[in-house]
């Protein structure tokens, strides 16, 4: 798959019960990220941190699932581990994929890495199901979940206004005006006014 592709559905067995992925993620922004098994210890510390981060997906319209390849009953006990050591509560479910069916459906399976466990793979997806971001981590390293706030927020903006987020932004920086835009267009467009480092590299406040 690749950015752009529509996102596959499917039905699957989480640990909240049965869903179909697009009936779940309605029309709100989805995150789907894979853990290599139940019981890991880096995976325990995501899951965690996505359930402290749920605050701020709801904000942001976005709904989250996890998935691995193990099944309900020890995604369950599982996660009264996560919440007893994280010190949270997980409130997303998590996708029970024991016949590989979903991890093969979006590549994250790589028999080099390992042919049973998936790999740390991140897909955020719009409201209209299109994958906007793809991310895939080594076995040894956590995901960052302000990086992945970070990019929501990115793609929520730009995908209101004409424009881009530099290097390293943060909500509230200075953004790039897109290039298909005139001067005479960003004038009426960009009303807080706009600074022209270069032609081709305008920057203007972040808008409202």
């Amino acid at each position: 798959m690749k950015l752009g592709d529509k996102a596959p559905n499917f039905n699957a067995e989480t640990s909240e019960g049965k869903i179909n992925f697009y009936d779940y993620l309605g029309d709100s922004w989805g995150i789907l990220f894979s853990h290599p098994a139940d019981f890991t210890p880096v995976c325990t510390t995501e899951l965690g941190a996505a359930a402290k981060y749920m605050e701020e997906f709801d904000k942001l319209n976005v709904k989250v699932v996890a998935l691995s390849v193990d099944g309900v009953e020890s995604h369950k006990d599982w996660i009264h581990d996560i919440n007893e050591t994280q010190k949270t509560t997980v409130n997303f479910p998590i996708i029970a994929d024991e016949d590989k069916k979903v991890s093969r459906l979006y590549d994250m399976i790589h028999p080099e890495e390992d042919d049973t466990q998936t790999v740390r793979s991140v897909y955020v997806i719009d409201p209209e199901k299109t994958i906007k971001l793809m991310i895939t981590y080594p076995a040894s390293t956590g995901r960052n979940f302000k990086e992945l706030l970070r990019v929501i927020k990115s793609l929520q903006l730009t995908r209101k206004y004409k424009v881009s987020t530099p290097a390293d932004w943060e909500e509230g920086d200075d953004v790039v005006i897109s290039t298909s835009v005139s001067n005479e267009e960003a004038k009426s467009m960009f009303p807080k006014g706009y600074k022209e480092v270069k032609p081709y590299l305008r920057l203007t406040p972040q808008p409202d």
